[in-house]
């Protein structure tokens, strides 16, 4: 088979390790993430991009100059470099399915390791074309490097077709988006984009303007360590507290049990003994009343239980990102620019809310509105992750549409 030059890219980026880490103090969080930058910064100058630059925290910025003397916006596109530390990105080896026949695919037969339309149904949209898997033992790494090697691919294609007139095109990729850090860093100013699009979301034709408010919540309990045999009225158990603390939050606003725009609290970290237990939780709703109604409740419940077990349980919540809907909506032009790129190059836009955040949530509340457009992958952050070759390829035809459209 011959690849595409999106999917060359991709393959190639994927090689790389960029997990992110969240107990991590410093930015990127990780340094792999600067072997991803560096190459990205050394590929851009070869294209003859201006203002290349990576700055000290891992941020890649780039501009291709406009080709015309009309006043046109400056549009920005912007991919994360990292990937998600709920799954290793080490050593990633892909698999190609060429002509995808709608079978379970199997990843990894001596660990059994099946990708099974039964489970993900979604695969039969896919029949006839090449499919990228994981190998089983690790994620794909498409979030986000299928963005990155779709923007690379876009703006390839403006420079070998000059024909397409387009205003300033600003170019980012960021670090350390998987732990809600993406923006933290991020220079707007230096940015200088009117309004800008992540490539980050996920099945062919997504696209959101919508997404979660988000917070963390770190909870740790003391507890009181006395041998068995002896411990009637003096052991405090605290994995049992944390149980208890567990069993007290909405058994029906749990990821498992929620879609659409309802909200939920994710227990996502357990560790503990008798002595002393650590949960952690992402609490996330669309609605803002919704979210601080669940950071209240899960404070409440905590006080609850320290007026129970005298003063064990100590709780820090913070707030990640902020849904941003509000910000896209005064410039909604932008949203209906994308959905008629979709249209133009045959595909169905589907436009829906983000069960998760984008950079562009942090990055609209920083003055850049900044809505969210797919990549093509499926079953990002585990082994499962796969995206079809073809999808890829209608997202760079996007990218070129809406800078085509733009004027």
């Amino acid at each position: 088979m011959k690849y595409s030059e999106v999917l060359t890219r991709f393959l190639n980026y994927i090689k790389i390790d960029t997990m992110s880490c969240e107990d991590s103090d410093t930015c990127p969080s990780t340094k792999n993430q600067f072997n991803l930058a560096y190459l990205l910064e050394k590929e851009l100058n070869e294209l003859n991009l201006k203002n290349v630059s990576v700055d000290e925290n891992g941020y890649v910025m780039a501009e291709l100059p406009a080709n015309t003397n009309k006043k046109l916006p400056t549009i920005g596109f912007i991919a994360h470099m990292d990937t998600s530390p709920d799954m290793s990105g080490k050593d990633v080896k892909p698999l190609i399915i060429e002509n995808y026949n709608g079978d379970e695919i199997i990843l990894n037969s001596e660990k059994n390791i099946i990708l099974s339309p039964k489970t993900f149904p979604e695969m039969r949209n896919y029949i006839g074309q090449t499919l990228i898997t994981t190998d089983g033992t690790t994620l794909l790494g498409a979030d986000d490097k299928a963005g990155i090697a779709e923007i690379m691919t876009a703006v390839k294609y403006l420079i070998d077709n000059p024909s397409i007139e387009h205003g300033t095109i600003k170019i980012a990729f960021t670090p350390d988006e998987e732990i809600g850090r993406g923006g933290d860093r991020f220079n707007v100013e230096k940015f200088s984009a009117d309004y800008a699009y992540t490539i980050d979301g996920g099945e062919l034709g997504e696209l959101e303007y919508e997404n979660f408010n988000a917070a963390s919540a770190k909870i740790k309990i003391k507890g009181t360590n006395v041998h068995p045999g002896s411990a009637k009225g003096k052991m405090v158990n605290s994995i049992e507290i944390a149980n208890e603390l567990n069993s007290l939050l909405p058994s029906n606003q749990k990821p498992q049990y929620t879609e659409n725009y309802e909200g939920f609290f994710h227990l996502h970290t357990f560790n503990g003994t008798v002595e002393e237990t650590t949960i952690e939780y992402i609490i996330r709703d669309h609605d803002m009343n919704l979210f601080t109604e669940k950071k209240e409740l899960l404070i409440s419940i905590v006080n609850f239980l320290n007026k129970k077990y005298s003063n064990i349980i100590e709780i820090i919540i913070k707030d990640q990102y902020y849904n941003m809907k509000e910000k896209i909506l005064p410039v909604i032009e932008i949203v209906k620019i994308a959905e008629q790129a979709m249209l133009e190059v045959g595909v169905k836009p589907i436009i829906k809310p983000v069960r998760g955040g984008t950079d562009g949530a942090r990055l609209s509340y920083m003055g850049l509105p900044t809505p969210n457009i797919f990549t093509g992958g499926h079953n990002y952050h585990g082994k499962f992750e796969y995206i079809p070759v073809n999808s890829m390829e209608k997202s760079v035809n996007v990218i070129v549409k809406i800078i085509e459209l733009t004027k």
